[in-house]
């Protein structure tokens, strides 16, 4: 990042896209004009009419960090989109990749030619440049290895070799270590031969001669003690340090828990491969926050909003497919109890209700469960407990709120019977919510299942089909 490359607000950004919008309409603009001027050495101003526009649009974006111009491309259509990444400096290119979107990278990588994927690549650090290579072409990822030193090239086996939700693919490489021996000051002219710390740096780790990790030194403590004492004298030993293979869960429960900026990473014989910083760990939560979401509503991964439809058909096809099933059950239910409707027309106008108070319960239980268990506090042995009190508030919530929908029943169709009938179907379908919301991402995660993967989807179809079922079959045994 440039010294004079600005970080905006959210206001500013909209602004910035909105001139990058408006620049890129108006080239579009002054370039068909011309073009269909007929006028002596018209290819000559034509292309210093492009030049001209396109030449203040990259001055632009030379000024912006390269998360903002991430945002400005992900923002944009394709043509656009693709005419602005050429204008993008080659040095940047890495930086930018790894900002967008997953869905967006890969529309930027398909305009790029082998050459200068690679120079984007080789641009990134290590660590860096393992979040890049699962999308890279083979051809380049083999080039790339080649171009690396030997060091660099065994660290990137290493991260790549690790599961995405693991401690080893977030942790970097870029750290500093001193031995115990040695005194602050010969720390401190040490730290002054670096150009710079690496990102996120307030501890140096501690390693003995093999690399073992006895303690780390914080710079607070570096900082504020004699300069004549030792690294052992003010060293802390009490260490939070992960393994590779740990849960990037856990991990970031842990930087939660003890407020850290960074944490050693250490194989099985404790010797520091790593580190791990919070802004890895802020990234990962992001990104599952995000995948989170999209599950719930059923969408297979992030999706370019402007994705081709083919591409977007795709990515949505299976849990709709899912949910043209479910709805069709339901329509069957209703359909089984066509004769009791026809007898009574209220029962159309107010079943709804029962479905979708039902749905909206459930999908409230569904959102703490597996908030829950992603924050590692719900364990499968731990579902009668959770069931049994969401039940109970199941219970109170449909007997004080399907209460009030019957006496306005009542009051509305002067029917005592149908306004108990509505109380009663809209307790039992919150019971039903609370069970399905506790049971269905409990038995998945029992399965070995993402537990948020279609949740909204599985409790709509479930409150919907057991609402209409609950309530039209009371009024058909009660009212009829």
């Amino acid at each position: 990042m440039t010294d004079d490359t600005q970080l905006p607000d959210t206001d500013d950004l909209q602004d910035r896209l909105h001139e990058v919008e408006a620049l890129l309409a108006r080239h579009k603009l002054v370039e068909d004009l011309v073009h269909r001027q007929d006028m002596p050495r018209h290819d000559l101003v034509e292309e210093l009419v492009h030049k001209q526009n396109l030449n203040e649009l990259r001055h632009k974006l030379d000024k912006m960090h390269p998360a903002d111009v991430a945002y400005i491309l992900e923002a944009l259509p394709l043509e656009e989109r693709l005419l602005v990444w050429d204008l993008v400096k080659a040095e940047r290119d890495g930086e930018i990749l790894l900002e967008v979107s997953d869905a967006v990278r890969e529309t930027l990588i398909e305009s790029m030619e082998r050459h200068e994927l690679v120079a984007a690549a080789e641009s990134l650090d290590t660590d860096d440049l393992a979040d890049l290579v699962p999308d890279l072409p083979q051809e380049v990822v083999e080039d790339v290895f080649q171009a690396l030193p030997t060091e660099e090239r065994e660290q990137l086996r290493a991260a790549i070799s690790y599961p995405e939700d693991t401690v080893g693919a977030l942790m970097d490489f870029d750290m500093v270590t001193v031995r115990e021996d040695v005194s602050l000051e010969v720390v401190l002219r040490y730290l002054r031969r670096f150009e710079e710390l690496p990102d996120h740096t307030d501890k140096i780790f501690v390693v003995d001669r093999d690399e073992h990790l006895i303690g780390v030194l914080t710079l607070e403590a570096l900082l504020i003690n004699d300069p004549e004492m030792n690294v052992l004298d003010v060293m802390r030993k009490d260490i939070v340090r992960f393994h590779p293979e740990d849960e990037a869960e856990e991990a970031a429960q842990a930087f939660e828990r003890y407020d850290l900026v960074s944490a050693p990473v250490v194989d099985t014989l404790n010797r520091v491969v790593g580190r791990l910083t919070l802004v890895a760990v802020v990234d990962f939560i992001r990104e599952e926050s995000e995948a989170e979401q999209l599950a719930h509503a059923g969408l297979k991964e992030e999706e370019d909003i402007f994705a081709s439809v083919w591409d977007s058909v795709k990515n949505r096809w299976s849990w709709l497919a899912v949910n043209l099933v479910t709805a069709f059950i339901a329509s069957r239910v209703i359909g089984a109890f066509e004769g009791s409707i026809e007898k009574l027309v209220a029962l159309a106008a107010l079943m709804p209700i029962v479905a979708g108070i039902g749905g909206n319960s459930g999908n409230q239980t569904i959102t703490m469960i597996v908030r829950a268990i992603a924050m590692g506090q719900v364990k499968p042995d731990a579902t009668r407990r959770l069931l049994k009190k969401e039940l109970g508030v199941a219970l109170i919530n449909g007997l004080l709120w399907g209460g009030l929908l019957g006496f306005l029943a009542w009051w509305l169709y002067d029917s005592a019977s149908l306004g108990a009938v509505m109380t009663a179907a809209m307790t039992l379908n919150l019971l039903l919510a609370a069970f399905a919301g506790v049971g269905v991402p409990m038995l998945r995660q029992r399965l070995g299942a993402d537990p948020a993967i279609g949740g909204s989807v599985m409790i709509t179809a479930l409150t919907d089909s057991g609402g209409f079922f609950i309530f039209l079959g009371l009024a058909t045994l009660f009212l009829l």
